[in-house]
């Protein structure tokens, strides 16, 4: 199978990888770019300049515009938004100033990612957050506006400012640029 299309989807685009499942409801345009093995739930939208990693799951109720870039094994949780210009008017088009967000990145229901944000590596950013600034990697930012609160090692246990995971009661510290637990 190259790719699963519902009947009631609208994919214009030819440029969408094997194993990937766009459900109903869904609109993409010609020119946008989907990698493999990702899931495109209901209702959502996806402009001509977008491109999507592979292994990425979109919730329903997301809208991706012109200029976004979306890494490899994203989760964009339901009715996230990401905001294309910060001084909307009508018929005014501005240039393509979509979010970025690197490998692994995580983003919670109802989250709004304002234009032009970077957000790297196994961020993490929490449901209903306002995201108005660069997030670095392996970070946690929830809020609104968001502010960063701990981080998250690369395999989603999440730290407090210190390094300390309260759950298992371990320090975690930076090596090779990789949050390990220390020794």
């Amino acid at each position: 199978m190259k790719y699963f299309k519902h009947k009631f989807s609208d994919v214009q685009s030819r440029n969408i990888g094997v194993n990937t499942y766009i459900w109903q409801y869904v609109v993409i345009l010609e020119k946008a770019i989907i990698g493999k093995n990702c899931n495109i739930n209901a209702f959502v939208f996806i402009e001509n300049d977008v491109i999507i990693g592979d292994n990425v799951t979109i919730k329903s109720g997301v809208q991706l515009w012109d200029g976004i870039r979306i890494g490899d094994d994203c989760f964009i949780g339901p009715n996230s938004t990401f905001i294309n210009n910060p001084y909307p008017r009508s018929k005014k088009y501005p240039s393509h100033v979509g979010a970025k967000l690197g490998k692994n990145v995580s983003i919670g229901a109802s989250a709004t990612i304002m234009g032009d944000i970077t957000i790297q590596d196994f961020a993490m950013i929490g449901a209903a957050s306002l995201v108005t600034k660069d997030i670095g990697k392996n970070e946690l930012w929830y809020g609104s506006p968001a502010e960063k609160m701990g981080y998250v090692s690369n395999e989603g246990i999440t730290l407090d400012l210190n390094l300390y995971d309260k759950i298992n009661n371990q320090h975690y510290e930076w090596k090779n640029n990789i949050l390990i637990i220390k020794k």
